[in-house]
């Protein structure tokens, strides 16, 4: 095994899931460098695709990396191979080859040391997150885990409701179920339990009693926790849902000796508060921690008049959904 830091969509365990998805993936490892390709289908032609990799331990081993990418590419047949860097530093010594392409994963993500002892990990939280955290059980919610995969239809229910409010399309059911079935996933839902309540008042709207208000899929490998499908119900904002979730969360990953909690995808560094991830990257880092930035989104292109072709029906398609 390569001695480096690893994302989870880097790792074999992430193959296990293409390859239940009914994904067709190549897993390969080198002196210094290993890497995940998904092969994806275009109506023009294949490409492979890389998921924040490939991982390398150098300049020198990614290099390699992108050598044996490029390699795997021809014997494929693919149009181009699709490449996330994790180290913003291997950007430099990209081919002529590669393009910089719209960013597919996030380019930036928030991130917490879980080293810390729990009192000082309150302690960064905002002033908000910190009193939303010490009041949320005296308002009825109650926070469970589960690895039952018939329970994804409440992660799937507030993903419908949520995205069907921003014109998005949702994961399906079958997908979200395959992930939760994968070992490293874990199922956090919020409920409301009335009983619980030492708030509730005899006038007001309410949540029906065992209703779930927040879920979402918590993935762990190799001592990092990622945040991840995640959805809440808008309809009771004034219940502290997902602070709920996410403290318990971060707490139950410190509990189980995960050292870094991976938040996954924020806003760049300086974004006006028009950008559409404005709002969940403030409440992410009132949590505390610091932020990653990543190579972004780089085509390695084989097939210089098929990308082309690629890219003319990518507009188009896009100019069609608008």
């Amino acid at each position: 095994m390569v001695k480096m830091s690893v994302p989870i969509t880097q790792a074999e365990v992430w193959q296990k899931l293409q390859d239940d998805l009914g994904e067709k993936s190549f897993f390969q490892q080198g002196k210094g460098y290993q890497f995940l390709a998904i092969k994806k289908h275009t109506p023009v032609g294949n490409y492979l695709y890389c998921p924040y990799g490939p991982v390398a331990s150098n300049e020198a081993s990614f290099k390699d990396a992108l050598k044996a990418l490029t390699n795997l590419g021809r014997e494929e047949g693919a149009i181009f191979v699709r490449i996330e860097p994790q180290n913003s530093d291997f950007a430099n010594c990209l081919p002529k080859s590669a393009y910089k392409t719209k960013d597919l994963s996030p380019t930036d993500t928030w991130l917490l040391d879980l080293t810390p002892d729990q009192v000082d990990l309150i302690s960064h939280f905002s002033q908000g997150t910190r009193t939303r955290y010490n009041t949320y059980a005296k308002k009825g919610l109650v926070v469970e885990t589960t690895k039952d995969s018939e329970q994804i239809k409440h992660l799937v229910n507030l993903q419908n409701q949520l995205y069907k409010t921003k014109n998005l399309n949702a994961f399906s059911a079958d997908y979200l179920k395959t992930e939760l079935e994968q070992p490293f996933a874990t199922l956090y839902l919020v409920k409301y339990d009335r009983q619980q309540d030492k708030t509730r008042q005899d006038t007001g709207d309410y949540p029906d009693d065992g209703q779930v208000l927040a879920a979402s899929l918590f993935f762990d490998y190799d001592g990092t926790r990622y945040y991840m499908q995640s959805a809440a119900d808008t309809k009771y904002r004034r219940l502290p849902a997902t602070v709920a979730l996410l403290t318990q969360a971060i707490f139950d990953a410190k509990a189980q000796r995960i050292k870094l909690f991976d938040f996954w995808g924020i806003a760049p560094d300086g974004a006006p508060n028009t950008h559409p991830w404005y709002g969940f990257t403030e409440f992410k880092k009132s949590f505390g921690g610091y932020a990653k930035h990543y190579a972004g989104t780089y085509d390695l292109v084989l097939k210089p008049t098929k990308y082309r072709l690629y890219q003319s029906t990518r507009k188009l398609n896009r100019l069609i959904r608008k």
